[in-house]
């Protein structure tokens, strides 16, 4: 994307944009496929869950660097074309994600119960990958100056975050959220986590360390103190942090 930072940067906006889009989209509403849905002995309900809020807690980070790179450049913002960098980091996450993903290490397909995989693969890779990166390329060739650069770096900030922020919205819909317990929590001290927090049990698998409960907004990050590593709802994940340290 050249030698222009604020296009670079821009880039980098368009690709956590890319990877929060896949997210939310495929993981959390559809449900199509989880980050680690076909590799070997990653089978558990709690493990996939888990790794799918590691893929966000990277996807925060990528664009964080992102809009600390547009601010750090921010009076070029006005006057540069670099919003088709956005898009073009669009399309590229998706190709990566395909090719990587998909087609070379296997770890997840677009619809990993379909019988027909490629079919569905082939057409989230030309819509969400290759239209994205040819129509970034083509505002990036152009060359046109943006009017109000500032306004418009400052929308592409706040759908950035507001994605990062949705991608951590119960899956389930606003009223319930879903708690990864850690391998070392007992079911019984997953539930008298939920009973000390006034929450209702929804559901749960059998070992009790994922469960969706119907708890109060302002309840959900206590269950970090409890043993959970993951908490829908709860904003980026403390838990992913314990879990690594542990």
């Amino acid at each position: 994307m050249g030698k222009d930072p604020v296009v670079r940067w821009g880039g980098v906006l368009g690709f956590a944009l890319g990877g929060f889009f896949d997210g939310i989209v495929l993981h959390q509403i559809l449900q199509w496929h989880h980050l680690l849905s076909l590799v070997p002995g990653v089978d558990s309900l709690r493990m996939q869950v888990l790794w799918d809020g590691y893929f966000h807690a990277l996807m925060y980070l990528v664009a964080l660097a992102g809009l600390v790179g547009l601010w750090r450049h921010r009076a070029a913002a006005g006057s540069t074309h670099w919003l088709g960098a956005v898009p073009v980091g669009f399309g590229a996450w998706h190709v990566l994600d395909s090719v990587l993903s998909h087609w070379v290490l296997g770890i997840h397909r677009i619809r990993v119960d379909s019988a027909a995989p490629l079919m569905w693969d082939v057409i989230w890779f030309a819509a969400f990958g290759v239209v994205p990166l040819l129509l970034g390329w083509m505002m990036l060739r152009r060359g046109r100056v943006v009017p109000a650069g500032g306004a418009a770096a400052a929308m592409v900030a706040v759908v950035t975050l507001g994605a990062a922020f949705w991608s951590a919205r119960p899956a389930e819909g606003a009223r319930f959220t879903t708690l990864v317990f850690a391998p070392g929590v007992t079911p019984a001290a997953a539930m008298d986590a939920v009973l000390a927090e006034e929450a209702r049990l929804v559901w749960s698998d059998r070992a009790m360390g994922v469960m969706v409960v119907d708890v109060a907004p302002e309840r959900r990050a206590t269950f970090y103190r409890r043993g959970a590593l993951l908490v829908s709802g709860a904003g980026l994940s403390a838990g992913c942090f314990n879990w690594s340290a542990a």
